[in-house]
């Protein structure tokens, strides 16, 4: 298992998500471990969050999409990644976008970056959100037809998180009903438990979101936030289950 020491090892480092802050979330303290070390990792967003708020009055759509826009590019900075692409599709509607042309997209990102690593989510999605399963059906055909040769990784949630942070992301709603899929500690290809600096780094690139993190860091305190988004886990993209069933990679029927 690739650890925090051996990240040097993924080489270039493509990651392929839905909306600004899943990459600070599910790989910021990876990105920057990557980016110390000299190697090259390049983003890719598929939306611009735009439906992300509870308050649409405050925050209609294209007002937010300005702003996380923003945002992310303050976020990717702190991390050190100045390489990003948009995909320009809408928040909420990946699902039904075509998705020939947005394979085709990410084939030309993958022929230009020629990544050595593709990060991205599971076919859970983590949280069971539509655009997240849904770019990580593009991203898998995408590695596939572009023939690259890349390491297709994807984000998972282990037993171990689980049984640590189950009860507060229960209490905060962040999964879906049937969700998280949970995959054992050990099955992990990349296991990260981040440094002090580094996670502290990670918690200043998602405060950069203020529009998605400020109301949680208030909430939690910074000490439990920064504990909280201070593991990151990837499994290969075989190993990762297809459908939601809130057991065990390989658990028996019950």
């Amino acid at each position: 298992m690739i650890t925090s020491d051996d990240v040097a090892e993924l080489g270039t480092i493509l990651g392929i998500w839905a909306h600004p802050d899943d990459e600070a979330y599910l790989s910021g303290g990876l990105m920057a471990l990557a980016r110390d070390n000299g190697q090259r990792v390049v983003c890719v967003t598929a939306t611009r969050g735009e439906r992300g708020t509870p308050d649409p009055v405050a925050w209609p759509p294209d007002r937010l999409a300005e702003e996380r826009t923003r945002e992310l590019a303050r976020s990717l900075e702190i991390l050190g990644v100045h390489e990003h692409h948009w995909l320009g599709y809408r928040d909420g509607e990946c699902a039904g976008a075509d998705r020939d042309a947005a394979v085709a997209r990410l084939c030309a990102v993958l022929d230009d970056v020629r990544p050595d690593t593709v990060l991205t989510f599971g076919p859970d999605g983590i949280t069971g959100h539509p655009d997240h399963r849904t770019v990580s059906a593009w991203a898998g055909a995408a590695v596939d037809r572009a023939g690259s040769g890349a390491w297709l990784l994807h984000s998972a949630m282990t037993d171990q998180q689980e049984a640590r942070w189950g009860a507060l992301t229960k209490r905060l709603g962040v999964y879906q009903p049937g969700y998280p899929v949970l995959t054992p500690a050990e099955g992990r290809a990349v296991g990260l438990a981040l440094p002090r600096d580094v996670a502290v780094r990670k918690v200043r690139a998602l405060a950069a979101q203020a529009t998605q993190t400020t109301g949680l860091i208030a909430t939690l305190g910074v000490d439990l936030f920064t504990a909280w988004v201070g593991e990151e886990s990837f499994v290969e993209a075989a190993r990762v289950p297809v459908t939601p069933s809130g057991t065990l990679v390989g658990s028996p029927p019950v």
